[in-house]
């Protein structure tokens, strides 16, 4: 996603030169790719075990603005793959966690929280002038409306999911490629899919699915290399086996191709689990 040519960018300051010192030599990237990140806005679905890396990542790495999504708080539980949250913050809002460890890594970076679950009532407004959504979430509802809202807005959205020992990652929902929904065009039966808590994960698997994340959208950001668009990464960490599948845009896709979807809808009754609390979203 490259930077509008006609949109001044934010200039560095002499501590941010020495800090992204390793950015700013390297081809593709440079002072102008510094200060686009500079002034990128990117929301983060999710301050769970994937949302950690990608936070931490995309902080460190100088991007301006980062929205955090969630409504939860730091049980004892997640401490085994959920970064930015350590032992004392146990009983804390996971957004103030969140909060105090980005700043910590970089306080140059606005962190921006929305202390809610998503929901299709507040999805648009909410990711509205964002340039890249990154989904951290762990159910198929909350997958279906983010995606529908990022191809909604025109906002890239960069998809990763865990289960036990298995990982995918792609890019949907950006200008010539597929979305969510050309992948799974139908969600499956609700007690076919247990979730994370009730099948479990390895630990660092969601560190090394978020940071692909992480990689795909500082990628976006920048304009560099090719994209998980129209590619389905997909990690067997138990074998230590990583393979590609090739996407392509459904033309029925009632989202992207007809373009039937022209607004949110009820996910819970979608998904066929009528009457849910709100959605959570971490892994």
């Amino acid at each position: 996603m490259a930077s509008d040519p006609d949109h001044e960018l934010p200039a560095l300051s002499a501590f941010e030169r020495d800090r992204y010192r390793r950015h700013l030599i390297l081809p593709g990237v440079g002072s102008e790719g510094q200060q686009r990140l500079k002034a990128a806005r990117v929301l983060v679905v999710g301050a769970g075990g994937l949302g950690s890396p990608v936070a931490l990542y995309l902080a460190a790495a100088g991007v301006g603005t980062l929205g955090l999504v969630d409504h939860d708080v730091v049980d004892l539980t997640n401490l085994q793959r959920q970064l930015l949250h350590g032992t004392r913050d146990v009983g804390r809002s996971k957004l103030a966690s969140a909060g105090d460890r980005l700043h910590d890594v970089n306080p140059h970076v606005q962190v921006v929280s929305h202390d809610c679950w998503l929901t299709s009532a507040n999805a648009l407004e909410i990711m509205r002038g964002y340039d890249v959504v990154v989904d951290g979430t762990d159910n198929f509802a909350t997958r279906y409306l983010v995606n529908d809202a990022c191809v909604l807005l025109g906002i890239p959205n960069v998809y990763g999911s865990v289960f036990r020992f298995d990982g995918q990652a792609s890019v949907f929902a950006t200008p010539d490629g597929p979305c969510y929904r050309c992948l799974h065009p139908e969600p499956p039966p609700p007690d076919m899919v247990p979730n994370c808590a009730e099948g479990g994960v390895l630990g660092v698997l969601p560190g090394l699915v978020g940071t692909i994340q992480a990689t795909e959208t500082l990628k976006l950001l920048l304009g560099l290399g090719d994209t998980l668009a129209g590619r389905l990464l997909m990690i067997d960490a138990v074998g230590m086996e990583f393979r590609t599948v090739r996407l392509t845009r459904d033309s029925s896709c009632p989202a992207c191709g007809t373009r039937t979807l022209t607004q949110l809808i009820d996910y819970d009754q979608f998904c066929g689990t009528p009457g849910c609390t709100p959605m959570p979203t971490h892994v």
